[in-house]
């Protein structure tokens, strides 16, 4: 029972802790969440993408710099060749003379990055003809799904020699997402980028291929190609038709140049004139993609992409022949260097992330006091959160930021008006309280959850002697002794744990260091915000405890007192029962045994005897060694006697020489036989008495229930008749009845 009834106390206080802390986190779990809900729903809407789009902008631009593209050239298109040709479309024989030039070179791939979908004299047949000799050339053209009119690839120019414009523009006109396939009915076609990375992929023995552990993806080489999806990332409802992928522009590093040395910085670039006049480097276009298209501001390909992207400046854009470099470069990095392409969570985990740093602005603000020490936590968190993002971002993952910081800032804007709200609450609460028990006769306290008094009455402050702003927001130890202390704590502690009101008696030491006997009766009470209060109230039982005191001063008194009469009463007791010299029963406690043990035969129908005994040649003995001696003889005989009994048997000293022994219970009338013999034995031998030697007998005479008589007296009389023929017969021996 005792078990059950701990286990039952725990269990209230476990569930007493527990329902505590839900009220704690009730509230901020329920504003975080709502404001998780509430960034969700404004990102499905879309309402975030730019911001989003401006974050990983920012995280491209304070990337590290990677090592320069040395499997890249680009010849540019720039306006001193455009001057040079005067004349604009170029001629198809310069273009000609152009592949000729770069082919001598030996590329593993050309792409063209013009659209010429119609002939310009002079030169046709001749640039026709490289078309026909130069495998390795690709060409361009712009193809529109949405039925707007597009641009025809070069002609005369195989099928297998063009890839598509894979031009994917954001809502805020910048470039983030490559194109590698585009669906024409059942037709699929393939990415300019897309058909150059082939290309030059071929020599290493890499092909695009199917990934094994997810068929809806592509794997080109070490990369797996993972396939955007119209919720990607910052995306919202995005058009994510064909097979697209979020590009992780590679920033790429300078290098100096042999010649010049100036710095040379991104993709390596020669002018059109300069490759025309065969004024080119060396191994600047073996064993490499080289990329032919406009630089020329004049003719205005141009696009945005995040590193066009500056802070506080005019957004700088980037050449479309640039743009097609960038593609070209994060494919072969990641085919050949296992480089990482742009991954993004799946929706899940992604409103989970947003979920828990809302969570945690609300944890920060509502912990964490006070203000500033919540603030610096504050600021170092957000750190840790764009920290992190821009750390998973170099790793190759876009994370949502914006959202996780606008849940982050804004539950923890909302946890602040929460708190001044529960805390303008608590004020009004405390000065209606005051009012209250200022009312009340007794002292009476109130404290907040972490066991600090807060308000308290006059009449509290004039018992324990302190004044009320000495009182407020201190606790209890520093008031009172410890073990005092310790008392009021694990009481509170308990009606806050269990929410269920408790009279307890303690003791309290006030200011004078007089102590009292108090009973305090505290209870737990709620505002309207929440606010949990411990309200104590305090009775003097000094008097009556100091009554209690002398009342149970009195009864010990009584109880030790009763206890020596009882003992005087026991000892009374033994000594008109037993034998003073002896200390073998009586003759009163022999007469009031047999008749019990002889009422206890009859009921159970068993056989009684009857032993009387009387000693042979102890007058001989007091008389001659005197009296002394003959009382410790028949102490010796009554030891001698005792040991020959049995334990439920008594023996008794009738006084004199003369002993009694009652056999309770004896099978049959041999077993008295037996211990008379006994008996006669053991007293027969010598017995020692200080420096002389006495001998003596015994007579001894039996009588048995229900065989001699019925009744104590009857026995008594024919055990003694026994003894005395015992005695004429020679004595030391035993006659029955």
């Amino acid at each position: 029972m005792g078990i059950k009834n701990r286990l039952t106390k725990r269990f209230l206080e476990v569930q007493g802790t527990f329902k505590q802390q839900i009220n704690q986190v009730q509230r901020e779990l329920i504003t975080a969440s709502s404001i998780a809900v509430l960034i969700l729903l404004l990102r499905a809407v879309g309402l975030m993408q730019w911001a989003e789009w401006a974050t990983l902008d920012q995280f491209f631009q304070l990337r590290p710099e990677e090592s320069p593209e040395e499997r890249i050239t680009i010849v540019e298109i720039d306006e001193l060749s455009l001057r040079e040709l005067n004349t604009w479309p170029i001629p198809d024989g310069k273009i000609a003379d152009l592949l000729y030039t770069i082919q001598n070179h030996k590329p593993r791939a050309i792409g063209l990055d013009i659209y010429r979908d119609f002939a310009v004299p002079p030169g046709h047949n001749s640039l026709v003809k490289a078309y026909n000799s130069m495998p390795n050339i690709v060409g361009i053209e712009l193809f529109r799904s949405d039925k707007k009119v597009g641009v025809n690839p070069p002609k005369n120019l195989n099928q297998n020699q063009v890839g598509l414009n894979n031009l994917l523009l954001d809502g805020d006109g910048r470039v983030r997402r490559n194109l590698l396939f585009s669906k024409d009915g059942n037709k699929i076609r393939p990415s300019f980028a897309l058909k150059l990375v082939k290309l030059y992929l071929q020599e290493e023995g890499i092909t695009l291929k199917r990934s094994k552990n997810n068929k809806e993806y592509l794997k080109l080489g070490q990369a797996i190609l993972p396939r955007f999806q119209s919720y990607d990332g910052g995306y919202a409802d995005t058009d994510d038709r064909g097979y697209q992928f979020l590009s992780n522009f590679p920033k790429l590093g300078c290098r100096n140049s042999s010649k010049t040395s100036k710095e040379s910085c991104g993709f390596q670039k020669i002018s059109m004139r300069d490759v025309l006049a065969n004024r080119i480097p060396e191994n600047l276009i073996k064993n490499r993609i080289v990329l032919i298209g406009s630089t020329a501001p004049s003719l205005q390909d141009f696009v945005l992409i995040p590193y066009s992207s500056q802070f506080m400046r005019s957004a700088e854009p980037v050449a479309g022949i640039e743009l097609q470099a960038y593609f070209i470069s994060e494919m072969l990095r990641a085919a050949l260097e296992g480089r990482p392409l742009m991954q993004v969570w799946p929706d899940r985990v992604e409103a989970l992330w947003i979920f828990l740093w809302s969570h945690i602005g609300a944890f920060i603000i509502w912990q964490i006091r006070p203000i500033n020490k919540s603030i610096v936590c504050f600021i170092l968190t957000s750190f840790i959160l764009v920290g992190s993002t821009y750390t998973a971002f170099i790793w190759g993952w876009w994370i949502p930021a914006v959202p996780a910081i606008l849940a982050f800032c804004t539950s923890a804007i909302a946890i602040t008006f929460q708190i001044a709200q529960v805390e303008e609450e608590l004020k009004r609460s405390k000065e209606f309280l005051h009012q209250i028990i200022n009312t009340i006769a007794d002292p009476v306290f109130v404290k907040n959850e972490k066991r600090q008094l807060i308000i308290c009455n006059e009449a509290y402050c004039r018992f324990i002697g302190y004044p009320t702003k000495l009182l407020l927001s201190y606790s209890d130890y520093d008031f009172f002794p410890q073990y005092q202390a310790d008392v009021f704590q694990k009481q509170d502690e308990l009606v806050l744990q269990t929410q269920q009101a408790k009279e307890n008696e303690e003791e309290l030491t006030d200011a004078t260091g007089k102590t009292y006997y108090i009973a305090t009766k505290r209870s737990l009470h709620k505002d309207a915000c929440g606010n949990r209060f411990l309200v104590g109230v305090i009775r003097d039982i000094t008097e009556r405890k100091l009554v209690e005191k002398e009342l149970k001063r009195t009864a010990d008194e009584l109880m030790i007192t009763n206890n020596e009469l009882k003992l005087k009463e026991d000892n009374l007791r033994y000594l008109a029962y037993h034998d003073p010299l002896t200390g073998l029963p009586n003759r009163k406690y022999f007469a009031e045994k047999l008749n019990e043990s002889l009422y206890w035969a009859k009921s159970n129908n068993i056989l009684l005897g009857l032993l009387f005994i009387d000693l042979d040649g102890f007058k001989k003995v007091n008389d001659t060694l005197g009296h002394e001696m003959g009382d410790l003889l028949l102490v010796t005989v009554s030891q001698r006697l005792s040991n020959c009994l049995r334990g439920s048997d008594t023996v008794a000293r009738l006084g004199g020489d003369e002993f009694t022994v009652i056999l309770r219970t004896i099978p049959n009338i041999k077993v008295a036989s037996i211990i008379a013999e006994k008996i006669l034995f053991s007293l027969s031998q010598p017995i020692v008495l200080d420096d002389s030697v006495a001998s003596i007998s015994a007579s001894i005479g039996i009588s048995i229930y229900p065989i001699n008589s019925y009744d104590t007296e009857s026995l008594i009389r024919q055990a003694d008749t026994a003894m005395y023929r015992a005695k004429h017969l020679g004595k030391n021996r035993y006659e029955f009845s």
